[in-house]
């Protein structure tokens, strides 16, 4: 008897913890045609759509979250989409919430990263099994080399080989999952603003600060490196980039985007590639060998 959809995937109903952004939605449409029937727990005012069940927590009501997931049939989650670090101060706090906050204080001194550690712990405690989105929607995983039209350069190569080792040498210090680099010269590293803000930075800087001359601004070169940190919980807060990435990215005037191959998530594959060929922009997968 062929396995079927519980077999396969290894749970039975997935809880899709959601913050903002379509990679929710991506991964609850790969659960349906899985044969599986995914259950919302939306955490921001971006309601997810009405044909998928649902329900409403804030962020710090983890209690409230886990009751909900066990009363929807829920025996493994997902946390997906963006959603701001709130102040903990201001967090309204339900009891499993206040019993969470003395390790997420603690955690907080040491980074993000070590904030999502505490909540992945805290769900397997309860029972879960966390699934990372490049697990339960395995077609938004990046792939290897390039996916469209425009390939890197060895320069491009170059840089994206130092985007990498930066990330690398960065990550202990929870910083720099993405880092731009031109002609070898380091624009900017990714901090507290997120991307999109830090692609905003490049895009002001004059062109003798990216590394080219004076009249250059028509040449286009440098590249977005998008990598997990080294030690990174892969099952949340992965790399994605989508279509909105690539007009970032050709605003701050770079040739291209480079994130790790089967460790970054691409949200509308085909919009994202048509839009990077249209632009003359290259969407490349680093293998586990190059990123080396």
């Amino acid at each position: 008897m062929p396995a079927g959809p519980v077999a396969a995937a290894g749970w039975q109903r997935l809880g899709i913890v959601a913050g903002s952004g379509d990679l929710p939605i991506r991964i609850a449409d790969a659960e349906i045609e899985a044969g599986r029937k995914p259950f919302f727990c939306a955490l921001t005012e971006e309601a997810p759509p009405e044909r998928f069940e649902q329900m409403r927590a804030g962020v710090g009501e983890v209690g409230g979250v886990i009751r909900g997931l066990k009363k929807a049939g829920c025996d493994a989650v997902c946390f997906a989409g963006h959603v701001l670090r709130p102040n903990l101060a201001k967090l309204r706090l339900d009891w499993g919430g206040m019993r969470l906050l003395p390790k997420v204080a603690a955690a907080a001194r040491r980074g993000d990263g070590a904030i999502l550690d505490v909540m992945v712990e805290s769900f397997e405690q309860a029972g879960f099994r966390v699934i990372g989105a490049h697990e339960a929607a395995g077609s938004l995983s990046m792939p290897s080399g390039a996916i469209g039209r425009t390939e890197p350069s060895a320069e491009d190569l170059a840089d994206i080989e130092k985007g990498a080792a930066i990330v690398k040498a960065l990550g202990p210090f929870d910083v720099a999952q993405g880092v731009v680099v031109r002609r070898g010269f380091v624009l900017a590293v990714e901090a507290a603003e997120g991307t999109d803000r830090m692609l905003a930075r490049v895009a002001e800087l004059p062109d003798t600060l990216k590394g080219g001359e004076p009249g250059e601004k028509s040449v286009r070169s440098g590249v977005l490196v998008k990598m997990p940190k080294p030690g990174q919980e892969l099952r949340v807060d992965l790399p994605t980039i989508g279509p909105a990435t690539v007009r970032h990215v050709h605003a701050a005037g770079l040739k291209g985007i480079a994130v790790g191959a089967g460790l970054a998530l691409l949200v509308d594959r085909e919009e994202t590639l048509r839009l990077a060929d249209e632009l003359g922009l290259y969407v490349y997968g680093v293998s586990s060998v190059e990123e080396a």
